[in-house]
């Protein structure tokens, strides 16, 4: 895979998945966008990258505004003059932890909030940076998530989102593909970023019974999911479309019922500190 010449966006691009994404396609040859609301994490990953010798440009972002939007794709276009590939990987609940909950918690704020950083955002990307996209036959990868395809309880807002986040990039490969941009999804699995590393760090045992529940018998870390998304955006997967490619270790193919007994059996044999 080499992306010489190209240039990627990536929204949330400066921790995480998205900051693991943003170091890839550099190492592969891409110029950077890093589109986030946390300006001093994303200055500190384009320095990373810069530091490799990378091209990367740092622009405050939030997905939820289409005025911020608007003006990442014209900063983009301003500072190099083409987009190749827009990662809407951005997500975050900040402070704010009123986006848990079902139907009857949910404050209609927290989900106006909540979907339109989830769903609102990768309409907006799409909106604004389409037509540069079909200038230059590029790509569009929406982050989705497992929880676009298991449910958890309490958690309707992220839920939904990641779920419309599925059914949005098959809508947009229909759309899109016959002019040249193919979009696909990611789905990926518990992921390990710095965020979460600093709490395993204090509940170790809870990390281990997290990696048991994975056939691979261990968790993601960004490096994994910027892998899949720098392969659907290379030559090699020209072929392919509308596709949301899981990346979770196999923790989404196990049955159920023996899932859940393998799980009680090894609580019961190990002393766990459980994350919640």
């Amino acid at each position: 895979m080499n992306f010489s010449g190209k240039v990627t966006i990536v929204t949330g691009g400066a921790i995480g998945i998205g900051g693991g994404i943003s170091r890839k396609f550099s190492e592969k040859g891409s110029k950077i966008v890093i589109a986030d609301i946390d300006l001093e994490a994303s200055l500190e990953n384009s320095a990373k990258i810069r530091n490799l010798g990378g091209e990367c440009e740092v622009i405050k972002t939030d997905v939820s505004k289409s005025s911020d939007i608007k003006k990442m794709v014209d900063f983009t276009l301003e500072k190099y003059g083409r987009i190749d590939n827009l990662i809407q990987n951005a997500f975050s609940t900040g402070n704010n932890t009123s986006f848990g909950g079902s139907a009857l918690e949910v404050e209609e704020q927290s989900w106006d909030q909540g979907i339109a950083m989830l769903q609102k955002a990768i309409y907006l990307g799409a909106k604004y940076a389409g037509e540069e996209l079909i200038k230059n036959k590029g790509n569009i990868i929406n982050i989705s998530s497992v929880h676009g395809l298991l449910m958890s309880k309490g958690a309707l807002i992220y839920e939904a989102g990641k779920s419309a986040v599925i059914g949005m990039t098959k809508q947009m490969a229909c759309d899109f593909s016959p002019l040249g941009v193919r979009v696909n999804a990611i789905c990926p699995g518990h992921i390990v970023t710095e965020k979460m590393e600093v709490r395993w760090n204090e509940i170790p045992s809870g990390l281990k019974f997290f990696e048991e529940q994975y056939p691979v018998r261990r968790t993601g870390i960004p490096e994994d999911i910027a892998n899949g998304v720098a392969f659907l955006c290379s030559e090699e997967a020209s072929f392919i479309t509308g596709h949301s490619l899981v990346i979770d270790g196999g923790l989404s193919i196990q049955l159920q019922e023996d899932f859940g007994v393998d799980q009680a059996k090894y609580a019961k044999n190990n002393e766990i500190d459980f994350p919640y």
